[in-house]
């Protein structure tokens, strides 16, 4: 069987999860965003793919010799192959790799894997140890259980995109999906809790991550501020509902987000703006009065900070306690030197490139290993 090939471990692999094998039979984004977290870890990460390959293949352009860029971002540190799990033969070949893996990780639709005979409950009694993580839209009960979902969706559907755009705008996507890579993130650490927890047992378990549930765990401080005044929360475009300044502000060059959050910082803005008695006016001394009168704030700011260099303003502006930074475009922050000092841009052979663990373990950190495959390439 083709599942042969996969079988021997790297006992060298390293990484705090050296040792762990996960099944890989997820898809798009949550699924292979937390096998990636994984994997980086040391994990040994089996991807199975379909016969027409994960569909974030050709989500592109750009291209890399016929991968789509969207897959390649999450797909480092896996080894592929593929597999019709449609057929018996494929079911019968996945089978031999769960025997021999402590996690499988998957997001099909609701039924699917019951269909195939490869469902929790059944693959939990014949492999009691096994970690398996589903990743869902919207669990499997209640009045949406087991409908499919995408990110943009669930932004849609969990109050996300209201809270996002101008005050006199629409509502507006968060230009990422947010929602799907919270979800992988907590499915990683779902399935860390139930090996931890399987040291103690000797027993695995169903551990569920869905699109909605985290999408709504995000609604911090809008939820909080629901539960306590009664009132839906609205629109505040760059600013923040509950503390001022905060908020995006003109200079002669780039943008900046200054970000005061209490009267110490309020006070070291003032006096580096040469303007120490705006701390103590009766409007600006507290952040409930600087929250209630913002709009004056703002317009006595704006002018204040507009003769300023940003990017010289946000550097100053940090050293002197005061949160602040430059707003950069997408290339500028992957070009600043704290990127790669930090080893946030990582490369492996093969032309890769792509964003380094966040994840920073002091004896076992995060390593690059293996390339993402091209789909000719999966055994």
């Amino acid at each position: 069987m083709a599942s042969q090939a996969f079988l021997p471990r790297d006992a060298a692999q390293p990484g705090a999860l050296a040792g762990i094998r996960v099944l890989d039979l997820s898809r798009v984004l949550g699924g292979p965003f937390c096998t990636q977290i994984l994997g980086d870890h040391g994990a040994d990460i089996i991807k199975v793919e379909p016969p027409k390959g994960d569909e974030t293949r050709t989500w592109g352009p750009p291209f890399k010799e016929g991968t789509a860029s969207y897959y390649i971002g999450i797909n480092r540190n896996k080894r592929t192959m593929v597999v019709d799990l449609a057929s018996r033969q494929g079911q019968a070949e996945v089978l031999a790799l769960i025997a021999e893996c402590d996690v499988l990780v998957e997001n099909f639709r609701s039924g699917t894997m019951e269909r195939w005979g490869l469902d929790p409950e059944t693959l939990q009694r014949r492999f009691p140890r096994l970690v398996y993580c589903r990743v869902t839209g919207f669990g499997e009960t209640g009045p949406l259980g087991g409908l499919p979902a995408y990110d943009t969706a669930m932004q849609a559907l969990t109050g996300l995109m209201s809270l996002n755009g101008p005050s006199d705008g629409g509502p507006c996507r968060v230009g990422f999906p947010v929602i799907d890579m919270v979800t992988g993130l907590n499915a990683a650490l779902g399935v860390m809790f139930a090996l931890q927890e399987r040291e103690r047992s000797g027993t695995g378990q169903f551990v569920e991550s869905a699109l909605y549930d985290c999408g709504l765990s995000m609604l911090h401080p809008y939820a909080s501020n629901y539960f306590l005044s009664g009132q839906a929360p609205a629109r505040v475009g760059n600013a923040h509902s509950n503390i001022y300044p905060y908020d995006v502000f003109e200079t002669q060059s780039v943008s900046v987000y200054l970000a005061v959050g209490n009267d110490g910082q309020f006070a070291r803005l003032c006096g580096y703006l040469g303007q120490e008695e705006l701390a103590s006016d009766r409007r600006f001394r507290s952040n409930s009065d600087r929250s209630m009168h913002r709009d004056a704030l703002r317009d006595v700011l704006t002018d204040l900070i507009r003769p300023f260099d940003g990017s010289r303003l946000a550097i100053e502006l940090m050293k002197a306690g005061v949160p602040c930074g430059p707003v950069l475009t997408v290339d500028q922050a992957l070009a600043h030197p704290q990127t790669a000092e930090r080893g946030m841009v990582v490369e492996i052979g093969d032309g890769y490139t792509g964003i380094g663990s966040p994840i920073k373990l002091s004896r076992t950190p995060a390593t690059y290993r293996i390339a993402p495959s091209r789909f000719g390439d999966a055994s």
